[in-house]
């Protein structure tokens, strides 16, 4: 059964998407394997005939109809060549300390639900979470697959990068050139809060955001974000976890510069 989604004030039957890592068009079949062939037969229990859309995760992505379902192997005729959804006009870098693991799988889900483009964790002073250098190459291949599900579930072609962990001095000095507008989230700044910040900037496009641990920032690393170009910021007077923190910062600056206002769209 093709469920109905939601999108904006609109309600639309859409079909169920899934992720296939190389999709030749050349090819009018393709076999589908592993995870996502299994939700296919054993989960959504669909079969020949039914139409679903396929993604590589690099921007191409296709109507295909199934022709045959076995337990872990689905085969289907790719049918035409989808549009891609029209991207954000708003490219946004969130950088997010380490957090907890639920804290941080949530944070990235949503984060690349709302569009984000990279995801660049980092950690920093008060970062309470410890990641052992053998167990990051599996914390990474971890955070990409919710990415991907992510991607799946919100229509984008291709997932929000996400990096691997770096210190926050690191960090710095990696976006120091970047030409972008830059934030950084900062509790003790009394001066300028968001809202100052969307009136007085003009939409620059690229927006390069950095999120703290739960203990937030010291005063040295603020002054070395400061000196990288970054502009502290507050989001007001309620005490925010860092995730949520996260979300709302993104979710504003879709809404006023990027897709999630009708001006964004235009």
């Amino acid at each position: 059964m093709i469920p109905e989604r939601v999108r904006g004030n609109v309600t639309k039957v859409s079909l169920r998407r899934f992720f296939v890592q190389k999709i030749d068009e050349k090819q009018a079949h393709l076999v589908i394997t592993g995870t996502e062939a299994r939700h296919i037969s054993r989960v959504l229990r669909m079969g020949p005939g039914d139409r679903i859309i396929l993604f590589d995760g690099q921007g191409a992505r296709f109507q295909a109809v199934i022709e045959s379902v076995q337990k872990n192997e689905v085969r289907a005729a790719l049918e035409k060549t989808l549009p891609p959804p029209s991207p954000s006009p708003l490219e946004i870098t969130l950088c997010q300390s380490l957090l907890k693991s639920r804290s941080m799988d949530y944070m990235i889900q949503k984060a690349s639900e709302l569009g984000v483009d990279r995801i660049l964790p980092f950690f920093s002073q008060r970062t309470a979470v410890k990641v052992p250098a053998q167990s990051l190459a599996n914390k990474v291949r971890h955070w990409r697959q919710i990415a991907l599900s992510a991607a799946k579930q919100c229509d984008r072609t291709k997932p929000a990068e996400i990096g691997k962990p770096v210190s926050l001095p690191e960090l710095l000095v990696r976006l120091q050139k970047e030409h972008a507008l830059k934030i950084i989230l900062w509790e003790q700044e009394e001066r300028a809060d968001l809202r100052d910040l969307l009136k007085t900037s003009r939409n620059a496009g690229k927006v390069a955001a950095i999120v703290g641990p739960e203990g937030g920032f010291g005063f040295e690393e603020i002054a070395r974000a400061r000196l990288s170009g970054f502009k502290p910021i507050f989001l007001g007077p309620r005490i925010l976890r860092a995730e949520t923190a996260a979300i709302v910062l993104v979710a504003l600056l879709q809404y006023e510069w990027g897709d999630l206002s009708l001006q964004g769209q235009t």
